[in-house]
């Protein structure tokens, strides 16, 4: 399917992958010699890259399969029957300009209920588990994200935005979010105060207290700064999961955490641990 957005012409999100890959080959590789060069970065490791890599192709495959069978169908449904036509109302240049703000804050509301919900955490959960912050952690894609994500679209085509324009505009996000997972770069000055950074996701990613449950951003980090969960990059960041990821295995990544949610409902006393177990924070679990 190719979306066409006013002024803007025909336009495919599967090409934009399909052109990215290269680009992030080359970016990935780049980075591997530069990392090596740059005291305090981490860099690479062959078993953590070889992991966030097999968890993006499985992602890749799992989210195609997904948008063709039900978030294309149903977005599409809706946008058709939408309760408000607000994207045929405005003039393009500002609908568009809006469908940017609206996807970016929608992702926030996504993002931090993955943080927020022991339930989405349980999916979320494994874009965290590397030790490492390269770009290839960018791709270390969560696949239970895909089944209750689009939830936090629902107002878009709700509004008429048509599914063709959300999808593209998730692809832009996904994109631009790529290039903030890397070390080598720092601070972005006074873009920072608007614009999600380098330095801002670094924060997010990292297990430090002061660090945790932060920079929920996508592209822009004026949603953080409105809603308090805004936190300036200041001490070394140690990246990773509370209780860390050990395995490497991508099986391991991604249902360790669901099997532990499983096994803290059965032990769960009563109707409220139950749902608490389930609704509550992350923090609430036992993390040894």
């Amino acid at each position: 399917m190719s979306p066409t957005l006013p002024g803007l012409g025909p336009l495919d999100p599967d090409l934009l992958y399909l052109l990215a890959m290269p680009i992030f080959g080359l970016s990935m590789a780049a980075e591997l010699v530069l990392s090596r060069r740059v005291a305090g970065v981490k860099g690479y490791t062959l078993k953590d890259t070889a992991a966030s890599l097999s968890m993006g192709l499985g992602f890749l495959v799992l989210d195609t399969l997904w948008r063709a069978l039900f978030f294309v169908p149903a977005f599409a449904w809706l946008a058709r029957h939408p309760l408000v036509n607000l994207w045929d109302a405005l003039p393009a240049p500002l609908a568009v300009t809006a469908l940017v703000f609206a996807d970016d804050l929608c992702f926030y509301a996504y993002h931090r209920a993955g943080h927020e919900v022991r339930l989405l955490w349980a999916a979320h959960h494994t874009h965290h588990s590397s030790a490492h912050y390269n770009l290839s952690t960018a791709l270390r894609q969560s696949w239970g994200e895909l089944f209750y994500g689009p939830l936090f679209w629902l107002p878009l085509p709700l509004l008429g935005v048509p599914v063709e324009a959300i999808v593209l505009q998730q692809a832009i996000s996904l994109l631009y979010q790529f290039g903030l997972h890397t070390e080598l770069v720092g601070r972005a000055g006074p873009l920072g105060w608007v614009f999600n950074t380098a330095s801002h996701h670094r924060v997010h990613h990292g297990r430090n207290p002061a660090y945790l449950d932060r920079n929920y951003a996508g592209i822009f980090i004026i949603w953080d700064r409105l809603f308090g969960t805004f936190c300036r990059e200041a001490e070394p960041v140690d990246y990773g999961t509370v209780k860390p990821m050990t395995s490497h295995n991508p099986l391991r990544i991604a249902f360790d955490e669901p099997r532990a949610l499983l096994a803290d409902l059965a032990a769960a006393q009563g109707l409220r641990a139950r749902l608490r177990v389930v609704f509550g924070p992350p923090s609430a679990a036992p993390v040894g």
